[in-house]
């Protein structure tokens, strides 16, 4: 279900999306690191860890999580919340695959 006042955005073709690998995407003034994972699972969330800011899609990826660049928080990319010990959250986007056709819901 899409929620009203959602801005539904095209990034491309799932094609184009490299697996475990971060990819940014530019959606007016959100920086979003968009995900496929081994599954071929689409995930996206906001581009800057809570910490000190390093960006996502250069971090390593394994399953659900990616780890910040900058000092190897572990986020998981299903719901953003930062893991333990640490603490802390990104905001999560969704996404839906149409054919090949890979798009973000904004809010």
């Amino acid at each position: 279900m899409i929620k009203k006042n959602v801005e539904v955005v095209s990034i491309g073709s799932v094609r184009d999306l490299p697996e475990r690998l971060g990819k940014t995407v530019f959606v007016g003034d959100k920086e979003v690191a968009v995900f496929k994972l081994l599954n071929g699972t689409i995930r996206a969330v906001e581009n800057r860890c809570p910490h000190k800011g390093g960006v996502l899609s250069e971090g390593m990826v394994s399953g659900e999580f990616v780890f910040c660049p900058m000092h190897d928080w572990k986020i998981c990319l299903d719901n953003g919340k930062v893991q333990e010990p640490d603490s802390g959250c990104v905001k999560t986007y969704q996404t839906k695959i149409v054919g090949e056709e890979v798009f973000l819901l904004i809010d």
